[in-house]
């Protein structure tokens, strides 16, 4: 494979991650302005906030079966307008059936959309031979700062949903679909691994399972709770408490896109032990927090912190089953929906039955829990019947 073609499939690749993290945030960030559209009580909205992870899940769990016949490329080219399309449909509908459908097509669709985009991302690695991981999930983190800002502007001059929606689906669906011609592969998969998937052991894999789980309910708890936990325990201005947020996804653009070289430099499991710590330091200091700007310190720690862990623990699954990658990656993909519906009624629950500084030490201890495992992250290929899995040949056509 030719120099220049990795570079047009990393750039490609890049582009849709951006996409991606723009449509999520756009989602996420307009939740109140879709519960008042469709009129979801707040007692049913937690059911539809739930199923979308679920779905995603599900969506994961296809992608495994699907990739047996058809290559992530193919599954990430025709997923992605899917999940754009829904976004819109979600901002056109007028009737809480329509928003059901649009948000189980939103999820199942986006569960394919992320493992395969990972796959890919694992697999380029490792035509390039050095960590290029964590700068996929930069252009995700800065997609979804610019989905956050799109969502913003929409919210300050009270524009409806479909009007909100619209431009960033009529400019990013076609640059991605167009995009997607440059997508490439850095290897095959012998369709009998990838669909029986007996080349990977749940047993290997369950510890970046649970490191998976552990980041995403740090990652959920920062973006459900901040803004409560700063106005609420801290006495911020209702203005000041949406900062945190803005600023975890800044430090996380900025670690990923600086975490490549320190992965050359100093590998996967120093890099992750580091992130570990860091992470679990932000959230001590927001437990101890005395004011506002001293939680806003937390924050930002734990964006340094956590940012660089799951983009790692894909790569680490892909050195670990180099003949089945995209079945482990697909596996592990669904932790990141189990670690996202644990974390947000978890600090809920305990900070009403206890208190939320009290809660934040809870993610604080699971993040932790990833210096037990760090050394799955340097793990050589999983070995079987006595020999080392055969790593995947170079895609030229």
């Amino acid at each position: 494979m030719t120099d220049a073609r990795l570079r047009h499939g990393r750039a490609s690749l890049a582009l849709s991650f951006f996409v991606q993290g723009a449509t999520f945030a756009l989602l996420v960030t307009r939740i109140p302005a879709i519960q008042d559209r469709y009129g979801i009580s707040d007692g049913l909205l937690p059911v539809f906030l739930a199923a979308v992870p679920i779905l995603a899940g599900v969506g994961s769990v296809l992608t495994e079966k699907a990739v047996a016949r058809v290559r992530p490329r193919v599954v990430l080219r025709w997923t992605q307008p899917v999940v754009l399309l829904a976004l819109l449909g979600v901002g056109a509908g007028s009737e809480l059936w329509q928003a059901a459908l649009a948000l189980g097509v939103f999820g199942l669709a986006v569960g394919a959309l992320d493992a395969s985009m990972n796959m890919m991302g694992v697999s380029l690695q490792r035509a390039y031979g050095r960590s290029i991981m964590l700068g996929f999930h930069a252009a995700y983190s800065l997609g979804g700062i610019a989905g956050a800002s799109m969502a913003w502007a929409g919210a300050h001059w009270d524009l409806s949903l479909l009007v909100s929606y619209l431009p960033a689906v009529v400019v990013m669906l076609p640059a991605a679909f167009v995009g997607s011609r440059w997508y490439v592969e850095g290897g095959e998969e012998t369709p009998e691994k990838g669909a029986a998937g007996g080349a990977v052991s749940f047993r290997l894999l369950l510890p970046l399972c649970l490191v998976m789980a552990f980041a995403y309910i740090g990652d959920s708890t920062v973006s459900n709770w901040s803004a409560k936990y700063l106005q609420d325990v801290l006495g911020s201005s209702e203005q000041l408490s949406t900062v945190p947020y803005n600023v975890y996804m800044v430090t996380t653009l900025l670690g990923r896109a600086v975490g490549d070289l320190g992965v050359r430099r100093f590998g996967a499991v120093a890099v992750v032990r580091g992130g570990t710590v860091l992470a679990a330091g932000g959230f001590a200091v927001v437990a101890v927090a005395g004011g506002a700007w001293t939680g806003m310190l937390g924050f930002t720690l734990l964006g340094l912190g956590l940012c660089v862990i799951v983009p790692q623990t894909f790569a680490a699954a892909g050195r670990m089953f180099p003949g089945a990658s995209d079945t482990a990656i697909a596996r592990l993909n669904i932790f990141n929906y189990v670690g996202f519906l644990v974390g947000s009624p978890l600090v809920g629950a305990l900070g009403d039955a206890w208190s939320y500084r009290g809660a934040m030490l809870v993610p604080m201890v699971l993040v932790l829990a990833t210096l037990l495992y760090a050394k799955s992250f340097g793990a050589e290929p999983a070995r079987y019947g006595g020999g080392h899995e055969r790593p995947r040949t170079a895609d030229v056509g």
